[in-house]
């Protein structure tokens, strides 16, 4: 019976390794099944089972199926090695990635912080599940918003594996990508490439090239160059992202919906709305199925749909989406999160195409608070956030308050995303229209110059 489910298990990690889930999720129940009938409910064998079934049904985004596995699996470890033993970290791994992924990260913190105590404790401060522990607690505090917490452990965990397993190691590049999505948040996208680009070349060359990490690493990289403007260069990486995440996990997964809205928001940026509009509402589909009517990812699809109706005129449909997005966020995110910020933009923004000018200035004012707290003075998403306050006061006529908010968030976009991009176009051509508001003209002529220079050099 032991062979028989040792070879039932190590089949299950050959097919997980392959991406073929449905096929290793049937060998997983049989494995399950046969523990528990030859060595009882709660022994190691039954643990093995637990952890193979439970892993598969998370990468399948069958999280509800996952989580009382996860549990019992972490039970089990308890009863059997103490409450101690590096098991039992790993099994409060497993059951605080499951909460992280559903967003509760209130519930994920502290299970994350108990692994990388017991682990510091028994392997010692450089062992590489320690710099895993590490690395876990740091996207925790990042998805939330604490990013100079996040930054420091990012390092660390990256060095501890780089020093264990060698540069080349597939968790070398777990850790290089997490680092990188930590830049890529705060708008240091350079630097954010360049790690992404690393990451890229370590999965295609230790894992197959249809392997869920490459489509990873590919998404992540096309996001990069993205938010750079290099949109010839995204679509290709986008593209090959999602043809992988459908063959490997299926069309209904909800890596599937980060590939459909990465692609979307592409064409959107082209201004091909037809195209974008299908991608958005199937990943929006996608993720209400998977993970819930209240979960963050929800709240980014709603979002995502609403700025594509808004672009378009449709206010009516945009609005609703807009408030529901920013509900969900401010329950699951809390009230000063970046993701919140953008909510109260977009909502602020509306107002103010609709006229309501009185609604609109305390949501610009809100999200523009938020992001320097959050984001430091210079993000990129805090000059947005200028230019949108900006546009307020120029559309009522007040330029005094207009004029200083234009100019700072022209100063942070030059700095932060470099002398070519739309988005130093954008803020130019509004400087250059409050100009002409205030009988300036000589002022505004060069600015608009330099936007249609910018604009011309993309076309």
């Amino acid at each position: 019976m032991s062979v028989e489910l040792d070879s039932l298990n190590e089949e299950v990690m050959s097919l997980l390794k392959q991406g073929k889930y449905d096929r290793a999720c049937a060998v997983a129940r049989r494995a399950l099944t046969l523990a528990e009938q030859t060595y009882g409910p709660d022994t190691r064998k039954v643990a093995r089972s637990l952890y193979n079934l439970g892993t598969l049904y998370r990468k399948h985004g069958q999280y509800a199926d996952a989580e009382p596995l996860y549990r019992r699996l972490l039970e089990i470890c308890e009863k059997t090695g103490g409450p101690n033993h590096p098991d039992v970290a790993t099994s409060l791994t497993f059951l605080a990635d499951l909460y992280q992924t559903r967003g509760q990260y209130a519930a994920a913190e502290p299970l994350f912080k108990r692994a990388l105590a017991i682990r510091e404790t028994a392997l010692g401060p450089n062992h590489p599940d320690v710099a895993a522990s590490l690395n876990n607690l740091a996207a925790v505090y990042g998805t939330q918003g604490q990013y100079a917490a996040a930054e420091s452990l990012f390092k660390r965990s990256l060095a501890n594996i780089e020093s264990a397993l060698g540069p080349e190691h597939p968790d070398v590049a777990t850790a290089l990508s997490n680092l990188a999505a930590l830049y890529h948040a705060q708008g240091q996208n350079v630097a954010a490439g360049r790690l992404w680009k690393r990451a890229l070349a370590i999965r295609e060359k230790a894992l197959a090239p249809d392997h869920p990490d490459v489509a990873h690493s590919l998404s992540s990289l096309g996001a990069s160059y993205y938010a750079q403007g290099e949109f010839a260069a995204a679509e290709p990486l986008y593209k090959r992202s999602l043809a992988i995440r459908e063959r490997a996990l299926g069309p209904d997964h909800p890596e599937v919906a980060v590939s459909l809205n990465f692609l979307a928001a592409l064409y959107q940026s082209q201004g091909d709305y037809e195209a974008a509009e299908p991608l958005f509402a199937r990943s929006l589909t996608i993720r209400e199925k998977a993970l819930g009517s209240d979960h963050p990812d929800v709240a980014t699809s709603i979002n995502n749909l609403a700025v594509l109706y808004y672009l378009q005129g449709r206010y009516e449909e945009a609005e609703p989406l807009y408030r529901r997005s920013l509900a969900i966020r401010e329950t699951a995110l809390g009230p000063n999160h970046p993701d919140v910020a953008a909510s109260l933009s977009n909502l602020g923004g509306l107002c103010r195409d609709q006229g309501e000018f009185s609604a609109a200035e305390p949501l610009l004012k809100r999200s523009l608070a938020i992001r320097e707290k959050a984001l430091g003075p210079n993000h990129p998403d805090v000059a947005a956030s200028l230019n949108n306050l900006a546009g307020l006061y120029t559309d009522q006529g007040r330029f005094a308050a207009a004029e200083p908010l234009l100019k700072r968030s022209l100063s942070i976009t030059q700095a932060a995303l470099g002398p070519n991009h739309p988005s130093l176009a954008t803020v130019l051509e509004n400087l250059s229209i409050l100009y002409e508001k205030m009988g300036q003209e000589h002022l505004g002529r060069p600015l608009l110059a330099e936007a249609e220079r910018i604009r011309s050099s993309r076309r």
